[in-house]
């Protein structure tokens, strides 16, 4: 098992969903990477100068592997799972797990199962259906130190997939915001 697997899986997997209005992150540096709804992998190349995408792991995973709000955002079907990590000039950024249903996985989005080492948001934001919503934050850290992650669904032709993403100690978010408390 992957040493982000091991390390950040349960943190996602602990999240409190909240909306962002339930939070203190509006208006704040860090809110705004939180509230991105166009390609955070864009957003992050601007930040370093070279981003990349270490593929953790791609396997097919059974609806009764789903927790009830995935289901209920994705639907009751079987799912490509998608773990990666975002890194800028080799620093890891982002933990991210991408939940593709295999039903979205037709037409132009076959190809979704064969990003690789392709950061998803370069090919889903190229597209102009593409849309977020759905959009919820968790702080799986404390309140002294937060450590902030953000659960969206992401539309390509009407078809869903949802994102989870963990901002790491050393992503943009946290140098940009000392000041969070």
């Amino acid at each position: 098992m992957s040493k982000f697997k091991q390390l950040y899986k349960p943190l996602l997997d602990s999240a409190q969903w909240l909306a962002p209005e339930e939070t203190v992150i509006e208006g704040t540096e860090f809110g705004h990477w939180l509230l991105e709804l166009d390609s955070l992998s864009r957003r992050f190349e601007r930040h370093c100068q070279a981003f990349t995408v270490s593929l953790e792991e791609q396997i097919q995973l059974s609806r009764e592997c789903l927790t009830g709000d995935e289901r209920a955002l994705i639907g009751d079907v079987d799912c490509l799972l998608r773990k990666v990590v975002l890194k800028g000039d080799g620093v890891p950024w982002v933990y991210a797990r991408t939940l593709i249903p295999l039903t979205t996985l037709t037409g132009q989005e076959q190809d979704l199962a064969q990003l690789g080492e392709m950061p998803l948001g370069f090919r889903v934001f190229t597209d102009r259906s593409a849309r977020r919503d759905a959009l919820v934050v968790a702080n799986v850290g404390s309140e002294d130190r937060p450590v902030w992650a953000r659960r969206s669904r992401l539309w390509l032709n009407d078809k869903p997939l949802l994102v989870a993403e963990l901002f790491l100690q050393e992503a943009p978010i946290y140098k940009e915001s000392l000041s969070w408390k």
